[in-house]
């Protein structure tokens, strides 16, 4: 896998929007214009970049998962559900709640993926029709719970939506306290140096998705776990000839993926915006699958292509951040339905161009048989 391929696609989108907002009438430091769109791709890319890593597991113990759509959107709405429980049925202080709702998205998810490594493992259902069931399954289901509870008679709310506890809070790197100091009474040092802290003001979910993403690369490749995990999913059959239990290991990493893909869930209620609404995830677990795939399965090269995805969809966002300094002639990049196709244009060009050139594991999709 080539690294520099990925970082020169994120390098070539950054420079190219800095371009369209440099040449317009009002002229913007170059710095604040990188680190907003690092920024905004660092947090946006966070679901797909746990997404990516659910599959991760899922895939290098041979299980396809193609349900981390269905498995991020019903852990985005659970953990919504059970943030506002905990506040206003329960009476949890806010921040109790809040992080109550990470655990209830999570536990959503790992029960998402015991569903799927029933069907795949025990009993030997295809695979691509498993993923299908639950995606259909958390489509129907959360729509489902939020008619009933919310919007239909007799409703634990009253028939309206009750105010979410909140999204988990910012943490603040100081950064510009630190160096602010050194900058003495230049201008242009303060604003590089208050720029450069916004990279690093994410929120928790975010700052986790980078640190789980060096933890799943430890795992997997310099532990006995990630060992036996890589060699249940490229030979089962030699694995259980050497003693490894290969039910048990599908079925335990499957069950981790799906905990990542509630955590990814999380993001999106808990971490993004305090609400629910019906398809919420609009597409980001198939989003997640191909980061997957162009990072050749392992998680930097996952990482780095979601981020990919990620500065595609800080673009749409920086432009209308920055919309009063694009140039007229490039007025048509305002609308946000133009820009707003480009992740998903790319998950096209990425699934028919580079499929077959990336190598999935050996036994990936194919139920053991002892």
């Amino acid at each position: 896998m080539d690294l520099r391929r990925f970082g020169f696609i994120l390098l070539v989108i950054i420079v190219l929007f800095g371009v369209v907002v440099y040449i317009g009438e009002v002229k913007v430091a170059p710095i604040v214009i990188i680190t907003s769109m690092l920024a905004t791709t660092i947090a946006v890319a966070t679901p797909l970049s746990l997404g990516a890593l659910a599959g991760l597991f899922c895939e290098r113990s041979g299980v396809v998962n193609i349900g981390i759509e269905g498995m991020m959107l019903s852990s985005a709405f659970f953990g919504w559900l059970g943030a506002i429980y905990m506040y206003h049925v329960f009476g949890f202080p806010i921040g109790v709640s809040v992080w109550s709702g990470v655990f209830f998205a999570m536990l959503s998810g790992m029960l998402m993926g015991l569903l799927l490594a029933v069907l795949s493992i025990t009993y030997k259902v295809d695979q691509i029709i498993g993923g299908t069931v639950i995606n259909i399954l958390a489509v129907g289901l959360t729509g489902f719970l939020n008619r009933q509870l919310f919007f239909g008679r007799g409703s634990v709310f009253g028939g309206h939506v009750p105010n979410s506890p909140g999204v988990l809070p910012t943490i603040h790197v100081p950064i510009t306290e630190i160096f602010s100091p050194l900058c003495g009474s230049s201008a242009d040092c303060l604003q590089v140096v208050t720029s450069i802290n916004k990279v690093f003001d994410q929120k928790p979910i975010a700052i986790s998705a980078i640190l789980l993403v060096f933890i799943a690369h430890y795992v997997i490749f310099y532990t006995r776990w990630g060992l036996r995990t890589r060699a249940v999913g490229e030979h089962p059959k030699a694995a259980d000839t050497v003693g490894i239990n290969v039910i048990k290991m599908r079925y335990l990493s499957v069950t981790i993926g799906g905990a990542l893909a509630g955590l990814a869930g999380a993001y999106f209620t808990i971490e993004s915006v305090p609400s629910f609404e019906p398809l919420l995830t609009n597409g980001r677990g198939f989003i997640s699958l191909a980061a997957l795939i162009f990072g050749n399965w392992t998680p930097i090269g996952a990482w780095t292509a979601a981020l990919v995805f990620g500065a595609s969809q800080a673009l749409n966002i920086n432009l209308q951040l920055f919309r009063d300094v694009i140039p007229p002639q490039l007025a048509f990049l305002q609308q946000s339905y133009v820009v707003g196709l480009v992740p998903y244009i790319l998950t096209m060009i990425i699934l028919t161009g580079i499929i077959g050139k990336t190598t999935p594991p050996a036994a990936d999709g194919v139920p053991y048989e002892k």
